[in-house]
């Protein structure tokens, strides 16, 4: 029989080492929001809301993080810490590296303050008023709060935080209502922490085989299909709408861009802008839908004006 030559031997083992590599890089992605399954009955819906989207996070965050394997081994200890536990964000070749983005400006902060306390305000009013305002007007004000409170605010002042210390941390949320193209707000300034995930783990892999029109709604897709595991099932209802949502979103942005599109003016100016607001907020009832507000949302106010003495 033929002899191997030594670089035929070492191809099963440098693929077995792939393989192992792969199942431990996506392991807490799949097995945190798994193990945590067994409490959906045990807990109250609003509490496994929480419970399920730290999970994901965990294991988003755990995915990115190792598979920056060139950047995190330069990386100082507590910076990879940092990354894993104390940043919002998802892309940590940015975090990780030790380029320094400069001194964030004392605007900054007063916005993130504002934002911070703004959002407070909202979730206070919503569950002040929780006994005497319509239900899912109630929730949708708690959810509005809880937004800005947490996207707007509180994420914006760890990034200054981080940028105060050196650290490459950019806003996650980056001025989206300045958007005049959905592929603007969905790709530049909405949550670019989530956009981050699913462009390296889905668009990326899959435009070369797709076309960039299908990998960006395969992307959409992924992203509506972990809403809908976020909010839809700790709701025990309203099963598809976030997914809806972000189709809905996909066929838009590939609208916008069509030969139709543009000759409507889409994509740039007051008209692209309108289309953006129009697209955007219009259908949000499909992703914080009515099962969500009145299993979820309001009885998470409702916790809270019970904790400050207002029920």
């Amino acid at each position: 029989m033929p002899r191997l030559t030594a670089i035929e031997a070492a191809r099963p083992a440098g693929r077995t080492r792939a393989a192992t590599r792969g199942w431990i890089e996506w392991a807490a992605l799949l097995a945190f929001p798994a193990v945590l399954c067994i409490l959906r009955s045990r807990v109250p819906p609003w509490q496994f809301m929480w419970l399920v989207s730290f999970a994901v996070f965990l294991g988003c965050k755990w995915q990115t993080w190792f598979h920056a394997r060139e950047t995190r081994a330069r990386a100082s200890p507590w910076r990879n810490l940092g990354y894993l536990f104390l940043w919002p964000g998802m892309d940590a070749n940015a975090f990780l590296d030790e380029v320094s983005p400069g001194r964030p400006e004392l605007s900054e902060w007063v916005a993130g303050l504002v934002r911070t306390f703004a959002g407070i305000a909202l979730i206070a009013l919503a569950a002040w008023n929780i006994d005497s305002m319509p239900p899912l007007l109630a929730g949708w004000l708690g959810i509005a709060g809880l937004v800005l409170f947490l996207l707007f605010g509180t994420f914006q002042l760890v990034a200054l935080i981080w940028q105060s210390a050196g650290v490459n941390a950019k806003p996650i949320m980056r001025a989206p209502l300045a958007s005049t193209s959905l592929g603007e707000f969905w790709g530049k300034r909405w949550n670019t922490g989530f956009r981050e995930l699913t462009h390296g783990l889905v668009f990326m892999p899959t435009r070369k085989r797709l076309g960039p029109a299908r990998a960006a709604i395969a992307a959409f897709l992924v992203s509506g299909l972990v809403h809908d595991f976020v909010i839809s099932f700790p709701a025990r209802g309203g099963y598809g709408l976030p997914t809806a949502y972000f189709l809905l979103q996909g066929i838009g942005m590939i609208f916008e861009r069509s030969a139709l599109g543009k000759r409507l003016g889409l994509g740039h100016g007051p008209r692209g802008w309108l289309f953006v607001l129009l697209m955007t907020g219009g259908p949000g009832v499909f992703l914080y839908h009515p099962p969500f507000v009145r299993r979820v949302m309001l009885p998470f106010l409702g916790a809270i004006a019970s904790l400050v003495g207002w029920r």
